[in-house]
């Protein structure tokens, strides 16, 4: 490894958060973590995202959901069009794969 490469690493085993996506990830939890980081501090994100987790456990679960039950969860967050496009794209990942 590189100088650069060393030091990155190195500060991020020193200062990286606990967070849960980090935790044995699967796809839709990092997708999950992302949708909802998307201008959103991690500080206010991660409420929403154990609620999500904890409500819809899994993509096909989120893909079940009726649309408006999303848009409730979501609430506070901002930027509607986020839940509603992860909402879509989670039918679509069920349906397709």
């Amino acid at each position: 490894m590189n100088f650069i490469q060393d030091t990155l690493i190195n500060w991020y085993e020193e200062n990286h958060r606990d967070l849960p996506w980090r935790h044995l990830p699967t796809p839709y939890q990092v997708w999950l973590s992302a949708v909802i980081l998307q201008q959103t501090r991690v500080n206010q994100g991660m409420d929403y995202y154990l609620r999500f987790i904890e409500r819809w456990p899994t993509v096909a679960d989120l893909a079940q959901a009726a649309e408006e039950e999303v848009l409730k969860q979501w609430q506070g967050l901002g930027y509607y069009s986020r839940a509603r496009n992860l909402h879509k794209c989670a039918r679509q990942v069920v349906e397709q794969h």
